[in-house]
């Protein structure tokens, strides 16, 4: 288990949030999947809640604001130092700009973007709150990466924004970079393959760490979610696909033989 209480760097995935129609569900379910001790926020915070591992934050549920139609969804935020200037960046770029800059009381300053392939995502300039403090544990945030409908427009607009440099790992099968930050991989982007239906759009995903992804499917189903598809082994871990119990989807991984453990690494 590591522990980080400075900013991420620029460009860094720093934070995930769900925001769905039934909070007090979703707090039930992550709590009973990841152990989470998510702790509500009061009126001015929109009730929002902070899981945490080991008494520290990691992710975001809150609950859609009335009135507002939103997927339910998991969103990724960026890491900026400059939210205004990277919004900028991002409609030169081809993206757009769909939640305003805003600040959010003394805890940071945020904005929703799209990007030129047409998936969301979020920035957060930190304030107080830099983000997830706790990696390498069960129930943190393990990966993030962005699946697209137009890789090339996703890739080069990633670049031009954030200055990403690219490790491709494509094949015969599959089209897919991961994000580099001076050297280190900080994400991924990938195409969509022609087997995913044509009506999901280009979204970012969020990977959670588990200590058993079989065990983790097995108890989403119990919690009323759904698994979709078998675990199975990779050389970044063993990892499956859940549906929650609002159809939120999301990937859990686990170490295995392939991947060895992370650094720091706390069952």
């Amino acid at each position: 288990m590591l522990f980080r209480d400075e900013p991420w760097p620029e460009g860094t995935p720093s934070w995930v949030d769900l925001m769905v129609p039934d909070q007090a569900k979703a707090v039930a379910f992550y709590s009973g999947l990841f152990g989470w001790d998510v702790q509500t926020g009061g009126e001015e915070t929109g009730f929002y809640g902070m899981a945490m591992v080991a008494g520290r934050p990691v992710a975001g549920i809150g609950q859609t604001p009335p009135g507002q139609e939103m997927p339910a969804v998991w969103t990724t935020y960026l890491s900026v130092s400059d939210v205004d200037k990277t919004a900028t960046a991002i409609t030169e770029a081809g993206g757009q700009i769909v939640v305003p800059v805003m600040d959010v009381m003394q805890e940071g300053r945020m904005a929703v973007a799209v990007d030129a392939g047409g998936a969301a995502f979020g920035l957060w300039e930190p304030g107080n709150h830099t983000g997830t403090q706790v990696t390498a544990a069960p129930g943190t945030m393990a990966w993030n990466e962005c699946m697209s409908r137009d890789y090339p427009a996703a890739k080069a607009f990633y670049e031009q924004v954030f200055g990403y440099g690219f490790q491709d790992l494509s094949n015969d099968d599959f089209t897919y970079a991961v994000l580099l930050l001076d050297g280190r991989p900080v994400g991924g982007v990938g195409a969509l393959p022609d087997s995913v239906p044509a009506d999901v759009p280009s979204h970012w995903s969020a990977y959670f760490s588990v200590a058993d992804a079989d065990a983790s499917a097995a108890k989403a189903v119990e919690l009323g979610g759904q698994a979709l598809g078998t675990p199975f082994d990779s050389p970044y871990g063993r990892q499956v696909r859940i549906a929650d119990d609002q159809g939120v989807t999301f990937l859990v991984v686990a170490p295995n033989e392939q991947s060895g453990k992370p650094e720091g690494w706390e069952d």
